[in-house]
């Protein structure tokens, strides 16, 4: 039988693991990696935007219902976790080819891209240099627990990076925000441009304000970068955002970058909705198209673009060539690592697209 005094004595440690629990708990969401929500001059530039209200950003209303989906059977975080290789979440070291490129001696005069793997891009447009969603240090707050890179995927760090005049990010998810990255390049970057809020985590990191250009959907800026001047307009994305617990107190983006005479899209994140039709009716002959395809489920079907609805966005966006991404590096779904590859052929096949499919850093013209 447990006396009084063991119970107290037992309720005490209790209560001390507990409260070292919830301190450690509080420490670890309040470590810099994870930002700072907008205050001051930018909130109230976010609190009158249209597209935020009742304390947070909203999506664009939209018609398209997507259809009804079963569930795949491969359950949730349990499979992630557990079944990693019997579902085939993760490759063997060899299964994905990787090219570890030369980027400090490229050639400023050729246009050109290098995909990172997931959704990490560099473009080389007009001579102007363009870093787009970099993580190559750490795409989650638990990489040992989710979010580990493949093996021989993560061959690219921070120092293979030449300057960069502009650094844009789509929004501040973990696996589009790395906070390891983007300070080990702080001093290498020219501008950031961003969505709406999302400067608020540059500022806290260190990065000057001057050197900051938040759009909201539907602006434009217009960066002169010494060869040439860069126009990158933001457009809606069906998506959310959020570091923490606190989701939409930040805005995501897709963006369109316009240079020496070429138009690049970067889809980000986000469901399939009527934006790509929009898109391709208001900025046709779009050069080369950046989109998702990847990290999907179909228990949230909303927020990322489903494989089914993947060649609908390419053929209503009506981009000259695809290069599809947010796969090949990390896991953080229930499909098969090399889904998404068949996933970008079927439906480059079925809309009738040229479809390029590049290595790991593999140099690509545009």
């Amino acid at each position: 039988m447990i006396t009084r005094r063991q119970f107290l004595k037992g309720s005490a440690i209790g209560s001390c693991c507990l409260g070292a629990a919830a301190i450690g708990g509080y420490a670890f969401l309040n470590f810099k990696r994870f930002g700072r929500l907008p205050q001051g001059e930018r909130l109230e530039r976010i609190l009158t935007s249209p597209n935020y209200r009742d304390g947070k950003f909203w999506n664009l209303p939209t018609a398209y219902i997507p259809p009804q989906r079963q569930p795949d059977g491969r359950g949730g975080l349990k499979s992630m976790f557990f079944k990693k290789k019997k579902l085939h979440l993760e490759p063997n070291r060899f299964d994905i080819q990787v090219i570890k490129s030369d980027l400090e001696n490229l050639d400023r005069e050729k246009d050109l891209f290098v995909w990172f793997g997931h959704s990490s891009y560099f473009l080389q447009l007009g001579g102007a240099r363009i870093l787009v969603d970099p993580v190559f240090c750490s795409a989650s707050p638990i990489p040992f627990l989710i979010g580990e890179a493949f093996p021989g995927t993560d061959v690219f760090t921070p120092e293979d990076i030449p300057d960069i005049d502009i650094l844009l990010i789509t929004h501040d998810h973990w696996d589009h925000l790395d906070y390891e990255t983007v300070c080990a390049l702080k001093n290498r970057v020219g501008m950031v441009v961003t969505s709406l809020g999302v400067g608020e985590h540059f500022e806290y990191w260190g990065y000057e304000s001057k050197r900051i250009e938040e759009l909201d959907w539907g602006e434009k800026a217009i960066i002169d970068c010494g060869r040439v001047g860069v126009s990158v307009r933001a457009y809606p994305t069906h998506h959310f955002s959020g570091r923490g617990f606190t989701r939409n107190k930040t805005l995501w983006s897709s963006f369109l970058v316009s240079a020496a005479g070429k138009k690049i899209y970067f889809g980000g994140d986000g469901g399939y909705d009527e934006r790509f039709r929009r898109i391709g009716e208001t900025m046709p002959g779009i050069d080369l198209a950046f989109l998702e395809n990847g990290q999907y489920n179909q228990r949230w079907p909303r927020v990322h673009t489903m494989p089914d609805e993947l060649p609908l966005a390419m053929r209503e966006l009506g981009a000259k060539k695809y290069v599809t991404g947010h796969h090949a590096k990390f896991c953080f779904s229930t499909h098969p690592w090399d889904e998404p590859y068949k996933n970008e052929l079927a439906a480059a096949a079925y809309a009738k697209v040229p479809l390029l499919v590049p290595k790991i850093g593999e140099i690509c013209e545009v």
